[in-house]
């Protein structure tokens, strides 16, 4: 029997339905959370009373917002974000429903820029930034095809796919390389150096919608093919060294804890059912039915899960 509503759970009210929602994974940052709807995109920060001893309870506070025009798909936070030196600097790059990303720079005082990236011609199911200097932005499309784009928007590399492209990541540890994630099953890592393949994970027959790249382990890769979640040791093997049903009909979101290589979250159907899964202990994992699908993100340090609802960001609280 799955666990219903028994940890403690905290939420941020907003003014549409939210589509996709980000925490900022950045330590001089880590206190901002983007949450992305339908026309705008909200900036704000989040204390938690297991990070200030001062809090009795949790804080947010909205810092900015910002017109964006289409339907937010999907967000990234970039390295130069920092509000704790001056000038003070926001920046983050968006997915739209436009087929566009659109990266923001801010100084919360007069100067905003948004600069727009126009190539993908479908819609751009995720975007990533590199996450050590900032400087390469990564998208990948069901027009089939993996793009690569400097701070100007100019693409640098683009990599056509067998299928459409559903996940893109970075990894802090390995910056030169990228993972891509198609819905046909197949992930691949490129070396950016060379623009080559060097490693493809295999899911099998299935349709994969998303995929996720371990912060704390490099060599630790999760999905969601169908129903089910599935864990690689790309050490170990192309094959999937765990697997497990996750959602009695389709999965659509999985992301690790970056506290922990052993907890991650899945987002799936019926019933836009969130589920926190804690390999190590064994658990059945804790479930939660939301309103609507709008995406998962897991706090920098602490194990907390921000789920987007209909106006609303659900904050889920697991145990390590």
């Amino acid at each position: 029997m799955e666990q219903e509503n028994s940890t403690k759970q905290l939420s941020i009210d907003c003014k549409e339905p939210v589509t996709c929602v980000e925490f900022c994974p950045f330590e001089a940052s880590s206190h901002l959370i983007a949450i992305g709807g339908s026309m705008r995109i909200l900036i704000g920060t989040c204390v938690f009373p297991e990070e200030d001893k001062d809090l009795d309870k949790f804080e947010f506070h909205q810092v900015n917002e910002f017109h964006h025009g289409c339907r937010v798909d999907a967000l990234s936070w970039s390295p130069r974000t920092s509000l704790d030196c001056l000038p003070r600097c926001i920046r983050f790059c968006t997915a739209g429903s436009d087929f566009r990303l659109r990266l923001f720079t801010s100084d919360l005082k007069e100067d905003n820029t948004v600069q727009v990236f126009d190539g993908h011609t479908d819609y751009v199911n995720e975007v990533s930034i590199e996450p050590l200097e900032g400087d390469l932005i990564a998208s990948v499309s069901d027009d089939y095809t993996c793009r690569t784009w400097d701070q100007c928007g100019q693409q640098k590399a683009l990599f056509p796919l067998k299928s459409q492209g559903m996940s893109v990541a970075w990894h802090p540890r390995d910056p030169m390389k990228l993972m891509v994630a198609e819905k046909g099953g197949i992930i691949r890592f490129y070396d950016m150096r060379l623009e080559e393949p060097i490693m493809t994970l295999d899911a099998g027959p299935g349709m994969l919608l998303s995929a996720d790249w371990s912060w704390e382990d490099a060599a630790c890769v999760g999905a969601v093919v169908n129903g089910d979640w599935m864990i690689w040791d790309t050490t170990d093997s192309s094959q999937a060294i765990e697997s497990q049903r996750a959602h009695s009909e389709k999965a659509r979101y999985i992301r690790w804890c970056r506290s922990s290589n052993s907890l991650f979250a899945t987002l799936g159907q019926p019933n836009n059912q969130i589920k926190i899964v804690h390999l190590d202990h064994h658990q059945v994992p804790i479930s939660y039915n939301l309103p609507i699908q709008g995406g998962i993100s897991w706090h920098a340090f602490l194990p907390i899960c921000a789920a987007g609802g209909n106006r609303k960001v659900h904050l889920f609280t697991a145990e390590l």
